[in-house]
């Protein structure tokens, strides 16, 4: 048969797989329509920001096998290498200094193994460090469901693919909530494996001390199991070794999950919080008492300032180092990166060695209080994010600041600006939006967003859910309940 977008756009990744395998239709054929489609959208949503057309044809002649054999995928441009592809990380630096990855990162091979045509890669601001996707280097990327607002961040590019319907899946990467938040404000199931449960390597065991993990953002729950069993699994450098799964994941999707205690939240640990988010998790508390579970308003006895301050602690850090190692490698000057980028940069260097390891030791406080919490109960459910999200440009430093700040720091201040108030102020604004995510980053818990809630202008604002480290099998039955009780599958963006 010959398939249409319309046609294509009603499977999921399995079932495109399942139709490839019975010749209804050929991987070339898929593919051209995710080629296509992504000629039709992407000027205006800037999604896709490097084009693999004849690598992903010329893939398409080879026998492809997996559970996903034949359907269009895009990685991220960040911590996803393809080899002979360059992944400029949303950097200056990098993109002109035109190097090319060596060979596959084990992510991509492991994505590969799976059968998927990788067609590109996706937009991601400067090396992943901000919840919004608009990148100097590659302009900013717009929500499918309101071209005026942001599809979040890091994985904006990623799940703005996906909503608009040139995937059906595409690779994200997580360390405070980077597949969480764009999968809450773009209708997607957005799953964060705990820690050590998908690799990093070959070069790396682990990012950021384990807090990062990688993975897919999906229009359903089975393509995220099945592609986690693809997946997951420890390899020879990893930092972390975690049990494998007591059955796989995709065994897990119509499994009952029984009755579940779970605690919920409607408030911010960190301020105001939109009516829309609080009615989202009300509404998710209605449907889980509907389907026989337990429902009580309670949250872990979390120091949430201070591990906010924490979290940005080893964001200045790494950035620190990054600058430092696109620097060594590229020779490139200041004029490379992004002046936020070099702002986080000097807050890390600005950092003492010894904050720095209290810091990190105070991850096993909340390690310690969340998994005691989660001994309690099965699962802590939240607003994925506090508010709908910001419109295009609405979180840019203005250039004003920006000199002040450049001044102050060439003055030798930046210690003095890491503990100002203004800076304080600064990053609450940034974490009043999204403060629900980033506890299980710290604590390497797994954690899902569920597109259970759409606003009255449209907008979509997922529910957040985590279970204690290794429970992801857990989430998983309960996320494809609620996905059956609560279909989401039909509802498509109409902005593009």
């Amino acid at each position: 048969m010959t398939m249409n977008f319309s046609e294509y756009r009603q499977h999921d990744g399995l079932g495109l797989a399942r139709l490839v395998a019975s010749g209804g239709v050929t991987a070339s054929e898929l593919l051209e329509i995710a080629i296509a489609r992504t000629e039709a959208v992407n000027p205006t949503i800037n999604a896709v920001v490097v084009r693999m057309d004849a690598l992903a044809r010329a893939r398409c002649n080879d026998v492809l096998a997996g559970p996903f054999a034949g359907v269009p995928f895009v990685s991220k441009n960040l911590e996803q290498d393809y080899a002979g592809v360059m992944s400029a990380n949303g950097c200056k630096g990098v993109m002109r200094s035109k190097m090319v990855a060596a060979r596959h990162s084990e992510i991509t091979q492991r994505w590969l193994r799976s059968g998927v045509v990788i067609t590109g890669q996706t937009n991601t601001p400067e090396f992943g460090l901000l919840p919004i996707t608009e990148p100097l280097l590659f302009g900013p990327t717009k929500n499918p469901w309101n071209l005026a607002r942001s599809p979040g961040g890091s994985s904006g590019g990623s799940a703005a693919a996906v909503a608009a319907g040139i995937v059906p899946m595409a690779g994200g990467n997580d360390v405070g909530g980077s597949i969480r938040i764009p999968a809450a404000v773009c209708g997607l199931f957005g799953f964060k494996p705990g820690r050590g449960r998908t690799p990093w390597g070959p070069e790396r065991g682990e990012t950021m001390h384990g807090a990062a993990s990688q993975h897919v953002l999906t229009r359903s729950v089975r393509d995220s199991a099945a592609m986690l069993d693809a997946t997951h699994g420890s390899e020879r450098p990893a930092s972390f070794h975690i049990a494998p799964p007591e059955r796989p994941y995709r065994e897990e999707v119509g499994r009952d999950p029984g009755k579940l205690r779970i605690a919920f939240s409607d408030s911010s640990p960190v301020g105001d919080i939109s009516p829309d988010a609080v009615l989202a998790v009300n509404d998710a508390a209605r449907l889980l008492m509907s389907l026989g579970h337990e429902v009580e308003l309670a949250a872990p006895a979390i120091d949430w300032e201070q591990m906010f301050a924490d979290m940005m602690t080893m964001m200045y850090a790494n950035a620190a180092f990054v600058v430092t190692q696109v620097r060594t490698a590229t020779r490139c000057g200041k004029e490379g990166f992004e002046p936020d980028t070099l702002l986080m940069a000097a807050f890390g260097r600005a950092i003492r060695a010894d904050e720095y390891v209290a810091s990190l030791g105070r991850w096993q406080d909340y390690q310690r209080i969340t998994n005691q919490f989660l001994s309690s109960y099965d699962v802590f459910m939240t607003p994925t994010v506090a508010f709908p999200p910001p419109l295009t440009g609405e979180n840019a430093t203005p250039r004003h600041e920006q000199v002040i700040v450049g001044w102050l720091q060439a003055m030798g201040m930046s210690r003095v600006l890491l503990r100002s108030a203004k800076l304080k102020e600064k990053v609450h604004g940034a974490l009043r939006h999204i403060p629900f995510t980033e506890l299980a980053n710290l604590t390497g818990t797994p954690a899902m967003s569920v597109p259970l809630h759409w606003t009255p202008d449209g907008m979509p604002l997922g529910v957040h859910f985590m279970a204690a480290p290794s429970q992801e099998g857990l989430l998983f039955r309960l996320a494809a309940q609620l996905e059956q009780a609560q279909p989401w599958f039909h509802r498509i963006p109409m902005a593009v």
